[in-house]
């Protein structure tokens, strides 16, 4: 069994960005401490899921919450722990260290693990940064979306580009090497030349990693309303490519390697935590709307809402909403559309040997199709996107859901 990752989720943010619709809110002092009172019992009292054909993965399968306590010893080896959100740096140090205090407790901790905390700029002084690095935070990681304040304007957010160099600074004054930070790329009315001004920016500040994404509009958000009434042009998706186009080009003339997707970084630096889910480990989430998933079959997932997750940990001692067993084949299917985010693509021996399934034959008109039109390569046992391929992924996903 490959070691396991945590994930906690900080749902609390000073205020809404236009694009986002994770589950977040805004700030409350009491709620917040409730809330990691909550966060600390769930961890305290988790254990490890069944095996996916016991009667109690049925029992969780079918949705009947009953099935947590149903669960076996909880200790197993963990060597990630991500704080994500939301804006988990609005957390005080000291509830941080209650959190990982609580998770040292419940599970075998390796000496050399990796502890993300994201933030965003200007939410942290030199001072908390310290604080949460002597509590263990060891990694950080920041939306810093675009280096255009106007950009940024648009997006909601309530920091500017020059907050975003100064959080970096004091994030390598408090001896923090390993930083990440986001960008966005299609930004309504952006051209390709202020993205690549974007890139020039981004280049010369040197984190160890890069999140890179393609700005995606979702129903509900007021950036999907507001361009709904025209106030800012809708994304060019040819613009878009370009733009992901010249990133890979610019990122891999600094030295950067594109080992997923959306992800580059320095040698050595991946992002740890999130190997887990592209290559089909383990991983353990904690607080509102977290998901888990047993390496295996069996994935589960807790209550949305902040609150109403704290009033489920204070009342019921448990706040899982949804569990689902994967069939044999799901589950075979989610780790090769999962595996194939990896630029290094998916070994398809140890895929038969994992999951009884030949690819090759399973497959072999979507393949047959895919290598046509080259959007993927299968070099011996090896199966993995092209450069076309990576641009038209989602298609090629498809193929596999």
């Amino acid at each position: 069994m490959k070691r396991a990752g945590i994930y906690i989720h900080v749902p609390f943010c000073r205020s809404r960005c236009s694009y986002c619709d994770f589950a977040t809110g805004a700030y409350e002092g009491q709620l917040a401490e409730r809330y990691v009172s909550a966060l600390t019992a769930e961890i305290s009292t988790f254990k490890l899921p069944p095996t996916p054909d016991s009667s109690a993965a049925h029992d969780a399968a079918t949705g009947d919450m009953r099935a947590n306590d149903q669960r076996t010893d909880a200790v197993c080896d963990v060597d990630t722990i991500y704080f994500g959100g939301g804006t988990p740096s609005l957390l005080t140090p000291a509830q941080v260290g209650r959190i990982l205090r609580a998770v040292g407790e419940r599970f075998r901790v390796a000496s050399d693990a990796e502890v993300t905390l994201e933030m965003n700029p200007g939410t942290v002084t030199l001072e908390s940064v310290e604080k949460f690095r002597a509590c263990g935070v060891n990694r950080a990681s920041f939306g810093l979306q675009t280096f255009d304040d106007e950009g940024l304007r648009r997006l909601g957010r309530t920091h500017t580009a020059d907050d975003a160099r100064r959080t970096l600074a004091v994030l390598r004054e408090a001896g923090f090497d390993n930083v990440s930070f986001d960008l966005i790329a299609g930004l309504p009315g952006q051209t390709l030349a202020e993205w690549s001004r974007n890139m020039d920016d981004a280049l010369a500040l040197r984190p160890a990693h890069l999140s890179l994404y393609l700005l995606e509009v979702h129903e509900g958000t007021p950036l999907a309303e507001q361009l709904r009434q025209g106030r800012w042009p809708q994304p060019d998706a040819d613009v878009a490519a370009e733009m992901y186009q010249l990133l890979i080009e610019r990122t891999r003339a600094a030295g950067y390697e594109h080992y997923e997707i959306s992800n580059f970084c320095l040698p050595g630096c991946e992002a740890r935590h999130n190997l887990k889910y592209w290559t089909n480990a383990p991983y353990y989430g904690f607080g509102s709307s977290a998901h888990s998933y047993d390496g295996a079959r069996l994935r589960w997932s807790n209550e949305r809402d902040a609150a109403r997750y704290v009033e489920l940990m204070e009342t019921c001692g448990a706040a899982i909403v949804e569990t689902n067993e994967l069939s044999a084949r799901d589950a075979g299917a989610e780790a090769l559309f999962l595996g194939l985010r990896l630029m290094r693509g998916v070994d398809l021996t140890e895929h038969r040997a994992r999951f009884g399934t030949d690819v090759r034959s399973e497959y072999a008109a979507d393949l047959s199709r895919f290598q046509a039109a080259e959007l993927i390569r299968i070099d011996g046992d090896l199966l993995r996107l092209t450069r076309s391929g990576v641009l038209l992924s989602n298609e090629v996903f498809a193929a596999f859901v």
